[in-house]
This record gives structure tokens, C-alpha cells and sequence, in this order.
């Protein structure tokens, strides 16, 4: 049985997203926010950076979710001083999750494959990753459903 995080992955996968997108959006959602240009931009993570060599998706796009919750976005902003631990607490348990594939880039999580995302897989990282994403936020003080306020 799927969790709403497993049946949003699905959806939003039915309607073409990669996997660093779904993360992006997921951490909108939770925001109650679109972002259009935002998930256009994570667009460019996708497939290990374009022919799967480099990270996966769910690894980048957990990057730019935990930086649009703690990040620097305006010349007055300062990013949240636990943003670098925050990002290697998800870089420490991206690759701790990963080791039955052999590593964290796109080619060795779809076994030399390229391109199509494994349903299993990757639908069970990108969920596991939300939910470790929310874990960090909630350790590091900061609540998931708020994100920086727009100028």
C-alpha cells in the first residue's frame, strides 16, 4: 500500500517530472507554493546531470529542497547556520541508502541504465528522501510547511 508521499511520486512521475523535479515540487507542495521556474531549473538535474555519470536526481534535488528552506535568497537574507549540516546529514544518509547499488550516481542506482527511472527504485528514494528531508528540517528547528517568505 502506497503512502500519499509513494502516490504523489506516481502521479508526478505520470506526468513526465525526473527525480531531482519531484523533489523540488514535493518541498513546495508541503509549502503550499508553485515555483514554476524553480522546477524548470531542477530540470537541468536530471538523469545524473544529463547521461546518468553524475548524482542522482533524488540526491540533487534533496540539495536544492533543504537550500530553499535554509538558503541565502536575497541580498538581506543570510542562509540558516545549520544549512552545511543539514546538507551532510543527507549527503551521510543518501549514501549510507544507496551502498546495495553501489553508489549514488544515477548510473549505479539504475544498474548502467540511463534515461527511465526505475519505479521501484527510484519512486522509494525519492519518497524516502521527503521524508528524510522533513526529519532534517524538524531537527534543525525549521518547520517543513514554512519556507523563506517571497519579497
Amino acid at each position: 500500500m502506497l503512502d500519499d508521499a509513494g502516490l504523489r511520486v506516481m502521479e508526478l512521475a505520470g506526468k513526465g517530472y525526473c527525480c531531482s523535479q519531484m523533489m523540488v515540487i514535493m518541498a513546495l507542495d508541503e509549502m503550499d507554493r508553485e515555483e514554476p521556474d524553480l522546477v524548470r531549473a531542477a530540470g537541468g538535474l536530471c538523469n545524473g546531470l544529463g547521461d546518468c555519470s553524475g548524482p542522482c536526481g533524488v540526491l540533487t534535488g534533496s540539495v536544492l529542497a533543504l537550500g530553499l528552506y535554509a538558503g541565502k535568497g536575497m541580498d538581506m537574507e543570510e542562509p540558516v547556520d545549520t544549512l552545511p549540516v543539514m546538507l551532510e546529514t543527507l549527503r551521510d544518509w543518501f549514501g549510507e541508502r544507496t551502498l546495495e547499488y553501489g553508489g549514488t550516481t544515477c548510473a549505479a542506482i539504475l544498474d548502467g541504465g540511463c534515461g527511465q527511472p526505475h519505479p521501484t527504485r527510484c519512486g522509494g528514494l525519492v519518497s524516502e528522501a521527503n521524508a528524510k528531508i522533513r526529519e532534517i528540517l524538524v531537527d534543525n528547528g525549521l518547520d517543513p510547511a514554512e519556507g523563506r517568505e517571497l519579497p
